[in-house]
């Protein structure tokens, strides 16, 4: 198949600032593009220029970075609005089998919909309305431009809580998920870990670091270690909290880590650490299970669910430093069932999902 994946944001803006990196081939997009090549398809990704890496790169696939318009008012960090890439699927649709388009709430989408719906899925992760203006300009984007321009168009969900959200505002949507996929050529598993935990993170208030730093504190086990992976606002303010407390040897802030790296602290740990205020699908989560590192998290994450159905880690609204020895207590169990379930996760696994779900599943309302 000749598919198009539709995906203008490629990783997360440090406060709507877009940060410039030397690569986006450790972004999730890239490695779910990967997953569709190793099954024979054909692969065009269309990004947002604004997101385009500072080095040359030779990638496994097309991809193509359009310019965005008027960005006073559609941040690229937000919301990216390109003329030329609506032009571009309006004069191309028709060498492609399949247009793949991530979220509702973009202009991709909108595009994809009005002009060529019939071979669009959109694959949804939002589960709420984004607080950004009061959240007004999503629910006006649900209220009135997805009944009237999205109503049939096909949507996967990638999580229970964003099926539940979705279904508020239209049909023609899957009862089955796909969760983002992992390159399991860049993430080894280990049966043996090290004493230590793992949290992998930007490093902003959201994110709660600092209560995972106090439950380890709690924790209180000398022989073990965290390490904080990622960068972000707040890397000053932790490692002034670390060191106030004495902490600086058994609390690590790493930094920015490429997939390479990450593996091999992830594989390492006993468990990787999740206590955030705000999330939707976090690609860490899988990122982790495919190590054989088990999860702790509170159940904010909506791919935080499959983590307890399967046992692949503890979910507790308010988890504590007791739920670190039960994790240690019983690591070998849930490293199996981290191993078992690793196949599942696979970036090819996801693809062939849409494929399949999108060719068997797909309804045209009339």
């Amino acid at each position: 198949m000749n598919i198009l994946i539709l995906n203008s944001i490629l990783y997360t803006a440090d406060n709507n600032k877009i940060p410039k990196v030397e690569s986006i081939k450790d972004t999730m997009i890239y490695n779910m593009c990967l997953g569709f090549v190793q099954l024979g398809n054909n692969v065009t990704l269309a990004a947002a220029n604004e997101y385009k890496p500072i080095n040359i790169e030779i990638y496994d696939f097309e991809i193509l970075f359009f310019k965005s318009k008027m960005t006073k008012i559609f941040q690229p960090s937000v919301l990216p609005f390109s003329s030329a890439l609506y032009h571009y699927i309006k004069y191309n649709y028709h060498k492609f089998d399949l247009i793949i388009s991530s979220e509702i709430f973009s202009f991709q989408s909108l595009f994809a919909s009005i002009i060529c719906k019939s071979k669009t899925v959109i694959w949804h992760e939002l589960a709420m309305h984004p607080h950004k203006y009061k959240k007004i300009p999503s629910k006006i984007w649900y209220n009135i431009i997805v009944p009237l321009f999205m109503k049939k168009t096909f949507v996967i969900p990638r999580s229970k809580d964003a099926m539940n959200f979705i279904s508020q505002y239209k049909k023609n949507i899957s009862n089955h998920i796909v969760e983002h996929g992992i390159n399991l050529d860049q993430f080894k598993y280990e049966r043996i870990k090290k004493n230590q935990f793992i949290v992998v993170s930007q490093l902003i208030k959201r994110k709660n670091i600092f209560s995972i730093i106090d439950k380890f504190i709690v924790f209180n086990d000398d022989s073990y270690k965290l390490l904080i992976v990622g960068k972000g606002e707040l890397e000053y303010d932790l490692k002034r909290y670390i060191h106030c407390r004495n902490k600086d040897d058994k609390i690590l802030l790493v930094g920015y880590q490429t997939h390479c790296k990450l593996n091999a602290l992830l594989a390492n740990s006993k468990a990787m650490l999740i206590d955030t205020l705000q999330d939707n699908n976090m690609v860490s989560i899988p990122e982790s299970i495919v190590c054989g590192t088990p999860i702790v998290s509170n159940d904010i994450p909506t791919n935080s669910n499959f983590i307890s159905e399967n046992r692949l880690g503890i979910v507790k609204k308010k988890w504590s430093a007791n739920d670190l020895m039960q994790i240690i207590k019983e690591n070998d169990i849930y490293i199996n069932n981290c191993i078992n379930y690793r196949s599942r996760l696979s970036n090819s696994y996801s693809a062939r999902n849409i494929i399949n779900i999108f060719q068997n599943e797909n309804i045209t309302f009339k």
